[in-house]
């Protein structure tokens, strides 16, 4: 399986809308975005063997990207009906 970046337009493409709004409107949501888009970076490069990392330190950065777009989702989820701002 090649390599992939997973920015939030592939992960979450039902949201496309909410998360051009959110990025827009919310300072706090493109803060979490930005660094999802940093750790997705990181890890691609680890992967890709451009940069050299232990495994531990490569799952823990997995494990900040995952908890960081379960977040992300619950905000697109709660802003999907309406945040406005």
């Amino acid at each position: 399986m090649p390599l992939q970046y997973h920015p939030l337009s592939r992960e979450f493409p039902q949201f496309e809308t909410q998360l051009r709004a959110l990025l827009q409107a919310d300072s706090h949501f493109a803060r979490m975005a930005e660094e999802y888009s940093e750790l997705d970076k990181r890890i691609y490069e680890v992967e890709d063997g451009r940069v050299a990392m232990d495994e531990m330190r490569l799952q823990g950065l997995k494990m900040q990207r995952v908890t960081l777009k379960d977040e992300i989702a619950t905000l697109l989820s709660n802003g999907a009906g309406g945040q406005s701002g």
